[in-house]
């Protein structure tokens, strides 16, 4: 059985654009192939530490899980739920792949670069989770991770480390496919980045100040609605998804597809040529806000208890699986 591996950091409340960019197509990809595939859902809590996280931790990770369920996760034998913390190997592979992968290689990541900028020093975890994030994959012997276009380096860097390894010492580890073939899996042309309402350049990030440029997951759907209303278009007076000369209006395209799970070219096909950008936003936002409506009543359903049984149950195959890799790395590089 071939891998899909995904998680979603626990550091905080998801914006619309996390949602609809990184869990909702995960979820959606894991009811289509959960049956003829392995399905990997982790809690990244060792990655959640890098940074400071927003209010408790611990709730934090099971709020992650509850909105994978509130989504329409469908579970079944295939479909295995682990915090990474529960599983050494993750820890012990990372130090390993640590004497394979460059001091080079690790500081041209963007994400380091970005998040180091204008520091005297940053702590090692933000230089090194890339290699730790090669670990979370490679030892589940995953092909596909579906990702958002910020983690496409990392990827690379996994393929890169991955085969390096296997230069050295044989055939050991699969190989994840290529940042296209992981987009063209999840079935868009480019990766998911929903843009912020009021600056279109930018994508949504919870951490900007201006309320009506971010939808949050907990927010009211009507205030949600009121916030699509407000969002920058422009003065061409024409729907065209165009996202470098109309990137709010096709900005408010992709949202539309995404909430709807539509084709995102029927959504252009049935709005292009139209020039009433308020009809748009009208229909936008009604279909952002029964969203959330859905979304939040099925969240008050699921129980802490029912997240503890997936944890046992997907912690236990989590560490078989780990530990196997673990111990046939060790073993060819003389460890054991």
């Amino acid at each position: 059985m071939k891998t899909i591996l995904t998680g979603i950091r626990a550091n905080s409340e998801l914006t619309l654009g996390n949602y609809l960019g990184a869990l909702l197509p995960m979820v959606r990809l894991a009811n289509k192939y959960s049956k003829e595939m392995n399905v990997n859902i982790f809690v990244p809590d060792l990655h959640s530490i890098i940074s400071s996280v927003d209010g408790d931790l611990q709730k934090n990770i099971y709020r992650s899980i509850r909105y994978y369920l509130a989504s329409g996760l469908n579970l079944n034998e295939n479909v295995h739920i682990y915090r990474q913390s529960y599983v050494p190997a993750h820890s012990q592979l990372c130090w390993i792949l640590n004497c394979i992968a460059t001091m080079g290689e690790t500081s041209r990541m963007t994400q380091f670069k970005e998040k180091s900028e204008g520091r005297e020093s940053c702590n090692v975890g933000i230089f090194d989770y890339p290699v730790l994030m090669a670990a979370d994959i490679l030892l589940y012997s995953a092909e596909y991770v579906p990702i958002g276009e910020d983690q496409f380096q990392h990827i690379e860097l996994t393929r890169n480390i991955a085969m390096r390894f296997n230069n050295k010492y044989g055939e050991i580890f699969t190989i994840p496919v290529k940042t296209k073939e992981q987009v063209q899996f999840m079935g868009f042309d480019d990766g998911i980045r929903v843009r912020d309402l009021l600056n279109p350049e930018k994508k949504m990030s919870k951490s900007t100040a201006a309320e009506n440029s971010k939808i949050m997951m907990d927010d009211d759907p009507d205030k949600a609605a009121k916030k699509i209303m407000s969002a920058t278009t422009d003065s061409l007076g024409k729907i065209k998804f165009d996202m470098f000369n109309q990137p709010g209006i096709s900005n408010l395209l992709l949202i539309d597809a995404l909430v709807t799970d539509s084709p995102l070219q029927d959504v252009i096909s049935t709005w292009s040529g139209e020039t009433k950008y308020g009809d748009l936003k009208k229909k936008v936002g009604a279909d952002v806000a029964e969203m959330l409506r859905e979304f939040q009543s099925n969240l008050d359903e699921i129980t802490d208890d029912m997240i503890d049984e997936l944890f046992q149950d997907g912690e236990e195959y989590a560490n078989k699986i780990a530990n196997q890799k673990l111990t046939e790395v060790q073993k060819v590089v003389g460890l054991r």
